[in-house]
């Protein structure tokens, strides 16, 4: 990383032998989160050599461990998180701080706010997917639903918390609900269907007029109203696109003063993405800011999405299913193709079967870590599931939720990854349009709202601590594949850069 003086400032890694590190600090972070619960896997992690590519069993093998021994493995988030804040730091004029004192080291307010009203007049329609160039809703989204569920693309328990936001269409009227966007104008948050639906939003952004554009299009579009910050000296015309914002990394104090001027509740919403050791750096900014939150309301409640590119632990049925799949595509070519590739190509999905908690539950790993995402990437989603367990534990509502395969310009503008999405459908996976995924997700954050049953509920017990990302998923097929993810990713992908790419639904 660039460690000149003059650039290194707000939210860093921290320096390892004389630079900033983002290979050190991950593989330290792992290794300490690893400890409470097996120190033998801790040592092996604190020494793997090549991070940037032995992560991926690591990890499988951390969550492992937790499957095997859920009360050590409830230890695992916070020895995360303690590691992250023991690391990075926040630097402002040669001064280096811990992140956890960052926040409230400053005390001179630099943001002041705009209210920006909706425009739209309210909607009693219920609720309306975009899918497929049509509106779906009652029995039409209900129908969908169900080929999702037969196809193996989504869990039933995510069905059944999408019927129960049809049945209840007054849950959509979110006048009482108010939120704080921290990365307000992502592709996969639920910004626009909260406007649509009448909530207030406290959202915040990189000072980027397109940005902007399109958060404030999305406000005025809605029936709600949005509260935005703005430089305290900042003059505000009618072009507020070119002031609107802040940097998280950099001005992380400055954006803790100003969200303590909210009084009541909020969910606080964690919807950040950046490329590379960005993406570590801003999430821990909002995780910084969350824990700030949540420490002066115990009413505070956190959302976000789990990337379906990740380890999960599964439900016995999952692994059953997808082995029925592997039965049914064992044709004579995926079988040659394997022992070409020794073993490499057309694994088996779950090869390692299940395992049995000792509450009695069997359960599988779902390993969809995917390569060319990087150790950066799964140490960002990785703090974000962590502070979803923490925040629960600590009797917070935390609705985090995986979120499907979806053709997001931050995906598609990886050469291999886009070619691997248009051909997934040639192995089981449906990837989805961006506006169809974020209005699910949107809805099924309302469930967990709305719905005192919901997992995201502290009142809620558990079988087991993962649970929590094991219910109402909607993986896009990646979970009951018949073949290891990561085994024809490559196969996808070549077959994705050839002139015709397939398209459409799964054909597995």
């Amino acid at each position: 990383m660039n460690d000149d003086p003059a650039t290194t400032r707000g939210v860093q890694f921290p320096e390892v032998d004389g630079q900033r590190s983002t290979t050190a600090t991950g593989r330290a972070v792992f290794a300490d989160a690893a400890r409470p619960i097996d120190p033998d896997l801790a040592e092996r992690i604190s020494r793997a050599p090549k991070w940037h590519t032995s992560y991926l069993g690591y990890v499988r093998d951390l969550l492992a461990a937790e499957l095997a021994d859920p009360f050590r493995g409830a230890a695992v988030p916070g020895a995360g998180l303690d590691s992250l804040y023991d690391r990075m730091e926040f630097i402002r004029d040669g001064e280096t701080l811990r992140l956890d004192r960052a926040v409230g080291a400053f005390d001179t307010p630099a943001l002041r706010t705009v209210t920006v009203e909706g425009e739209a007049a309210a909607r009693s329609d219920g609720l309306r997917v975009p899918y497929g160039g049509q509106q779906l809703g009652g029995d039409a989204l209900r129908a969908q639903l169900r080929d999702w569920i037969d196809r193996g693309i989504v869990e039933p328990s995510f069905a059944e918390a999408i019927e129960l936001v049809i049945a209840n269409p007054d849950w959509l009227d979110l006048a009482d609900q108010r939120f704080v966007l921290l990365g307000a104008g992502a592709e996969m948050g639920p910004l626009e269907s909260l406007c649509a639906w009448g909530a207030e939003v406290v959202v915040l952004d990189r000072p980027r007029p397109h940005i902007w554009e399109s958060i404030l299009a999305a406000v005025r579009a809605g029936t709600g109203r949005a509260q935005v910050p703005v430089p305290i000296d900042a003059t505000v015309d009618a072009d507020l696109t070119d002031v609107a914002g802040t940097d998280l990394i950099t001005a992380l104090p400055e954006v803790a003063l100003w969200l303590r001027e909210l009084e009541g509740p909020v969910t606080i919403g964690n919807h950040v993405y950046a490329d590379g050791a960005k993406n570590v750096q801003v999430s821990m900014a909002v995780d910084a800011l969350i824990v700030d939150v949540g420490a002066r309301d115990p009413r505070t409640r956190l959302a976000a999405l789990a990337t379906p590119t990740d380890v999960f632990a599964v439900p016995e049925a999952v692994v059953a299913d997808a082995q029925r799949r592997h039965a049914d595509a064992s044709r004579a070519w995926p079988r040659i193709a394997r022992t070409m590739s020794r073993g490499k190509l057309y694994v088996p999905n779950y090869e390692d079967g299940v395992v049995t908690t000792p509450s009695g539950r069997r359960a599988g790993i779902a390993d969809v870590l995917v390569a060319q995402q990087g150790p950066n990437y799964v140490l960002a989603k990785r703090l974000h599931r962590w502070r979803a367990h923490a925040m629960r534990a600590a009797g917070h509502h935390a609705s985090i939720n995986v979120a499907p395969a979806t053709a997001t310009r931050s995906v598609m503008k990886n050469r291999i990854l886009a070619a691997a999405y248009r051909a997934a459908n040639r192995f089981g996976v449906e990837v989805f349009a961006p506006d169809t995924s974020n209005t699910l997700m949107a809805a099924l954050l309302v469930h967990d709202l709305r719905n005192d049953k919901s997992s995201a509920s502290p009142d809620v017990t558990l079988d087991h601590p993962q649970e929590l990302l094991s219910e109402a998923a909607a993986h896009g097929g990646l979970w009951r594949m018949p073949f290891a993810p990561r085994s024809v990713l490559p196969l996808a992908a070549i077959r994705g850069l050839l002139p015709g790419a397939p398209g459409g639904r799964p054909s597995m």
